[in-house]
């Protein structure tokens, strides 16, 4: 066993390098071992989502819900932006620090947006909402940004879509890469509603801070065969992480975390077919 190092010892022993260069996030991700990739892991996580009727009521908030989360025995919470009092420091830190009183991590948030816009400007102005919001998630403590790619203008072509969308991601991934934090496009609207759509979109952004959450309730008939065909080619991705609710209820649905590599599309084809059995509509993300 290799001898401990006591505080002094290892202030003395890093002294001399005090002074450190600037380290780019994206390399550094990039040479970083991912233990996740040899072992899927499953979190039990709450999104806020769920209560959108209770919340568009006006009788829920957002410390509701996190008790409401505690009380489900939840790992986390995915917090729904729409439902946030503001996004000032002062209510966010007290929502991080409410919720690391009831043990409770911030999985990350969900915002709205529209990236697939024809008029340059207009892509900059989203991105630049979206990196408002990477700052809110920042001081939130939430690693993870849920994005949405938009609907596809009338007349405007798929390709026109993908480039579009795709430059604004990377855009706003070059702003997030520098705080930790992972943008996650939305498998819900016209853009990307197709894993191919998704997929290609991801490689051309080619960022390891750019993301997928797949919701398989968009998926139509046969979801499990659909959720399978995608993690063949998303599980190739670095970092994954599968969301999905097993049921509906008025306490709101519960969501499980799978983090892993090439197990990661046993767990997602095996969470489908358990839900297809029960007669359930699954609700399935996956943030890679």
């Amino acid at each position: 066993m290799s001898k401990a190092i006591f505080r002094r010892e290892f202030l003395a022993a890093a002294g001399g390098t005090a002074v450190l260069p600037a380290v780019n996030p994206v390399a550094a991700l990039a040479k970083v071992p991912d233990p996740a990739a040899k072992q899927a892991r499953l979190f039990p996580d709450c999104c806020a989502y769920s209560y959108l009727k209770y919340f568009k009521g006006g009788s829920l908030t957002m410390e509701d819900f996190i008790a409401k989360a505690v009380a489900l025995q939840s790992h986390s919470v995915d917090i729904t932006t729409h439902w946030l009092k503001s996004t000032e420091p002062e209510y966010v830190t007290s929502l991080r620090h409410l919720a690391f009183r009831n043990g409770l991590a911030l999985s990350g948030i969900a915002i709205r947006c529209n990236m697939c816009q024809a008029d340059a400007s207009k892509r900059a102005e989203e991105v630049r909402d979206i990196q408002h919001w990477v700052d809110a998630a920042d001081v939130l403590g939430a690693p993870h940004v849920r994005v949405f790619g938009g609907e596809v203008p009338p007349g405007a072509t798929e390709k026109q879509a993908i480039d579009w969308v795709a430059a604004a991601w990377k855009s706003a991934c070059d702003y997030s890469a520098k705080k930790g934090i992972t943008l996650g496009i939305e498998t819900h609207s016209a853009i990307p509603v197709r894993a191919s759509t998704a997929l290609e979109i991801l490689r051309r952004v080619d960022s390891p801070y750019a993301g997928i959450n797949l919701d398989i309730s968009s998926l139509g008939q046969k979801p499990t065969r659909r959720c399978t065909q995608t993690y063949k080619r998303a599980s190739r991705m670095p970092r994954t992480r599968i969301f999905a609710t097993s049921s509906a209820s008025r306490s709101g649905r519960l969501i499980w975390i799978a983090s892993g590599g090439s197990r990661l599309r046993l767990v997602a084809r095996d969470i489908c077919q358990r839900n297809t059995r029960r007669k359930r509509t699954p609700r399935l993300a996956c943030r890679s």
